[in-house]
């Protein structure tokens, strides 16, 4: 559980990212990518990646020794050159204390050019600079524009949110299970944190390669930023990419395709509405084709409606994938 404590002044200095910062989706999708779950819906995704990726791209590898990467690479600028300056920029005692911090986690010692960053050499530096560059223009370039649009689109949903019904409503339906009890913001997390805010608000920086817990990262001289799990929470693919990799999205639409893929764990018609970016009533509408054809069922838990696929519709996603 994360809780984070606002203060009066808090609530006021809470915002939410204008634009996507390359360099933390780019973190976010390399967490999703060597994370094991979501096997059916990531893992054709995952493998492409991985084989995509250049050799100049392996040293990032080792600097997440133990599955926990430095947090001088959390860097939120909105231009990938300014990101790479920033982390450049990192102060050294910090770039030295964090690379220890990981490395106490893990048995093997750290390889020659990780020394050679701790002890600040330009070379190193270039190194990482590099490997970042090259991960962002073979995992992230090809759907940028589509990132870039759904950022858009969560940020005019935030906007509205809050518009209509207050921030303390906004935040606690940002993501599911969270909870604003008086002036603590409780989120699933898989690790107890408590995080004071005291005055510094807090940026809200929506993410769509995870699909995991939300993510806070509490740097010196800046405010907190939350990373959060937007969007359709399945794999981007290029947009005007020609043909399609997904033979039932053609049959059955692309919505429709992405609701059967994320009814393999039980939504309410709300959750899938979200996390399609659609509004309730279609989400239902498409909930009910589905169930129709036996490819879902839906069952009613007090004011809840409770949809889950089928063992019909799991072979034919199977099938798919």
């Amino acid at each position: 559980m994360i809780r984070i404590h606002f203060t009066a002044g808090d609530f006021a200095r809470v915002r939410f990212a204008p634009r996507p910062a390359p360099l933390q989706e780019l973190n976010a999708a390399f967490m999703q990518m060597t994370h094991p779950h979501d096997a059916l819906l990531f893992g054709r995704w995952r493998g492409r990646l991985l084989r995509s990726l250049p050799a100049v791209v392996e040293p990032l590898a080792d600097l997440v020794p133990a599955g926990e990467a430095p947090a001088f690479l959390d860097v939120f600028s909105d231009a990938l050159t300014e990101g790479l300056d920033t982390v450049r920029a990192s102060r050294p005692g910090w770039v030295r204390a964090e690379i220890e911090r990981v490395y106490s986690r893990h048995a093997s010692p750290a390889p020659p050019w990780i020394r050679d960053l701790h002890r600040g050499d330009a070379d190193a530096w270039q190194l990482l600079r590099r490997a970042q560059h090259a991960a962002f223009e073979t995992v992230l370039r090809p759907v940028w524009p589509l990132v870039q649009d759904l950022h858009r689109t969560e940020f005019t949903r935030h906007a509205l949110a809050v518009a209509e019904h207050g921030i303390g409503a906004a935040l606690a339906a940002l993501v599911p299970g969270a909870r604003l009890h008086e002036s603590v913001w409780e989120l699933r997390a898989s690790a107890e944190r408590d995080i004071e805010l005291g005055g510094r608000g807090l940026v809200l920086v929506p993410t769509f390669h995870w699909t995991g817990h939300p993510v806070v990262a509490d740097l010196p001289a800046r405010p907190p930023h939350l990373t959060y799990p937007a969007g359709p929470g399945l794999p981007l693919t290029p947009t005007g990419a020609g043909g399609t990799a997904d033979p039932l999205a053609e049959v059955f639409g692309r919505t429709r395709f992405e609701t059967l893929l994320l009814l393999a764990e039980e939504h309410t018609t709300s959750g899938l509405a979200r996390r399609l970016g659609v509004s309730n009533a279609t989400a239902s509408a498409h909930a009910a084709a589905l169930r129709g054809a036996g490819l879902i069922t839906t069952v009613r838990a007090g004011r809840a409606v409770l949809h889950r696929r089928t063992a019909l519709g799991s072979l034919l996603v199977r099938r798919q994938v």
